[in-house]
C-alpha cells in the first residue's frame, strides 16, 4: 500500500483543497465495518470495506495532520495526536493479512481509526 496516497504525504506535502467530506457516508462505512464481527466473515466484503476505509482515511488524514502541526510542538496534546496519527499511518500500511480473522481485525482497526479522524473533523481540530 502506498502510504503517501493514504496519508496525504505525496507531492512534496503540497496542501491541496480537499474534496467535500460526506460525514454520513464515512459513518456508514465505519458502522458496517464494525458489524463484520457478527455472522460469517466474507473476504470480498472485507476487501471492499478496507478500500472504502482507506479512501476515507486518505480524505480525513491531511486535515488532522495539519491541525496537529499547528499545536505547540512538545505539548502533551501534540505528542498524543502525533502518536495517534503515526499509528493510523502504520495501520493503513498493513494490508488485510493472510486469513479471515486477520482481515477482520484489520478492518476493525481501520474503522476505529477512521472514526477518530471523523471525530476530529467534526470538532474542527
Amino acid at each position: 500500500m502506498n502510504t503517501d496516497r493514504v496519508c496525504g504525504r505525496g507531492d512534496g506535502d503540497a496542501v491541496m483543497s480537499s474534496p467535500s467530506v460526506d460525514e454520513a457516508a464515512i459513518q456508514d462505512t465505519v458502522v458496517r465495518s464494525l458489524r463484520t464481527a457478527t455472522g460469517r466473515i466474507d473476504m470480498d466484503e472485507l476487501r471492499r470495506l478496507e478500500q472504502q476505509l482507506l479512501a476515507h482515511i486518505a480524505l480525513l488524514y491531511p486535515a488532522a495532520d495539519a491541525a496537529t502541526d499547528r499545536l505547540w510542538r512538545g505539548s502533551i496534546g501534540w505528542y498524543t495526536r502525533r502518536a495517534t496519527l503515526d499509528g493510523i499511518r502504520r495501520q493503513a500500511e498493513q494490508g488485510l493479512g493472510d486469513g479471515p480473522l486477520a482481515a477482520h481485525i484489520q478492518v476493525s482497526a481501520l474503522a476505529r481509526d477512521c472514526q477518530w479522524l471523523l471525530t476530529q473533523h467534526r470538532e474542527g481540530r
